[in-house]
């Protein structure tokens, strides 16, 4: 009998695949969900009023100024 006679699946992958047989549109509802937070392009003004408003660190942040 060979050594690997049936190939292992993990414990996580049966669960996923499972879980994706019971609820087919799983991955188009995480590409959505996706989309809302991450998937979108930078607002431009906001990171130039983020730049510009940066304070420089001294440095060395933890000796008091004289």
């Amino acid at each position: 009998m060979p050594l690997f006679w049936k190939p292992y699946k993990s414990e996580v992958t049966t669960f996923i695949e499972e879980l994706k047989a019971k609820k087919p549109t799983l991955e188009a509802e995480q590409r959505a969900g996706r989309a809302l937070l991450w998937d979108r392009e930078p607002e431009r003004e906001r990171q130039a009023e983020w730049s510009e408003a940066r304070v420089a660190q001294q440095p060395y942040v933890y000796q008091t100024k004289r």
